[in-house]
């Protein structure tokens, strides 16, 4: 079966809740306050896509590849990224609610998390090498065995990981950050 080809196409105030997105390989187009929430976006394949605006809230995206996606002003909460194919992915969220998302054990190095909101995102065995989580809240986000090597968390808040359970050699803390790997510990610092 042939797959089609569509590329520089924008995608503007469409609706994919009922109705699939065409199964396709998409390079270089725009979504734009596209509604797939609920919906599938599964086995397709996104290159140097950018969705703005949009909602994929609980959208189905097993075995799609996301290969230098960007994610602005988007709704993806409880999206399972774990399930792509993770062979080609690299992403950067902006301004994002990823809330509830999963990204347990994906090779996600470089990674720009920009302003957005990761409560109780999974990060669990994700190889997370020098990305960054600038202004972003990781309020009860999970991190066990991540590898966070060289990550940058100096503007992050609500942080707490275990520094036992995780690689942080040579990340980066603010000092309000870095009390985030004291929590477990239950002690007061004033």
């Amino acid at each position: 079966m042939n797959t089609k080809f569509i590329t520089g196409k924008n995608f503007k105030n469409e609706k994919f809740t009922t109705t699939r997105l065409p199964r396709a390989d998409y390079e270089e187009c725009v979504f734009e306050g596209c509604q797939f929430q609920n919906g599938f976006l599964d086995n397709q394949n996104f290159a140097e896509c950018e969705f703005m605006t949009c909602d994929l809230s609980n959208t189905n995206i097993k075995h799609s590849i996301f290969n230098d996606v960007t994610f602005r002003d988007c709704k993806l909460i409880g999206l399972r990224f774990e399930d792509v194919n993770d062979s080609l992915i690299s992403l950067h969220f902006e301004n994002c609610m990823l809330d509830f998302a999963s990204f347990f054990g994906l090779r996600m190095k470089h990674t720009v998390f920009k302003d957005c909101s990761l409560v109780e995102t999974d990060f669990t065995e994700t190889d997370l090498t020098a990305s960054t989580f600038s202004n972003s809240n990781l309020n009860r986000a999970v991190f066990e065995q991540t590898i966070l090597t060289k990550a940058n968390f100096t503007t992050a808040f609500n942080l707490a990981l275990s520094p036992e359970n995780n690689q942080i050699k040579k990340a980066i803390f603010s000092k309000e950050s870095a009390l985030g790997l004291l929590k477990k510990y239950d002690i007061v610092i004033e």
